[in-house]
């Protein structure tokens, strides 16, 4: 069985500009992954199904992440002038880090079997840059898959055949799983509000008291 390093370079080898990075995971479980630039993900995909060491046939899993902006602080060495000396001092610097989706794919090869083989892809942004290619034309498994991860997280996937909400109504304008998702005020399935849905509902009728 290949290891990850290993698909990494037979991929830099058969595919140009791969832009294949190697991803640790902090986790107990330990399990790696390769994070894959969407222009070479479908060609990534198709080289793993058809290596003969690798082979995978099943995919398992297909979920969305969602990765909101954040700061990051950093600590670093730079060189001031202390009592008339050049000194390197300590300073703690924040980068602004992007936000961004990501979805993760988990494979696994039932002939040799071996796996998970993990992939995943990031979007350029949260708002705008959110496409990325669709696998149903290599494994159809990925169709319900994909649209559960465009109707909660927002992904659009190109070359999807059916890509329209599956869980979510089709007038819903936003997408539940992502972290900064705020909840209405009232649902439209539930018509007779309790607990907290009672207590932020109050607000928009004067003079009912959440407390009676």
């Amino acid at each position: 069985m290949k290891s990850l390093e290993e698909i990494i370079k037979t991929a830099g080898h058969s595919l140009e500009k791969a832009g294949l990075e190697l991803i640790d995971n902090p986790s107990p479980c330990g399990e790696r992954s390769i994070l894959v630039d969407p222009s070479s993900f479908l060609a990534l995909v198709e080289l793993m199904r058809d290596d003969d060491e690798i082979g995978i046939d099943y995919l398992s899993n297909v979920t969305g992440v969602d990765w909101p902006e954040k700061i990051v602080k950093e600590k670093v060495k730079v060189k001031e002038m202390v009592d008339g000396k050049e000194k390197e001092v300590a300073q703690t610097i924040e980068n602004n880090v992007g936000g961004y989706l990501e979805v993760i794919y988990h494979f696994y090869s039932v002939q040799h079997k071996s796996g998970p083989w993990t992939l995943r892809m990031r979007t350029g942004d949260r708002e705008e840059k959110v496409t990325l290619p669709s696998i149903t034309p290599i494994f159809q498994s990925a169709d319900f898959q994909e649209r559960e991860v465009f109707d909660l997280y927002g992904i659009r996937f190109e070359g999807h055949p059916d890509l329209r909400r599956i869980f979510m109504w089709d007038e819903f304008e936003d997408y539940p799983m992502r972290k900064d998702y705020e909840d209405p005020d009232d649902y439209e399935y539930e018509p007779t509000p309790h607990k907290k849905v009672l207590v932020r509902t109050q607000r928009h009728y004067e003079g009912n008291d959440p407390g009676k």
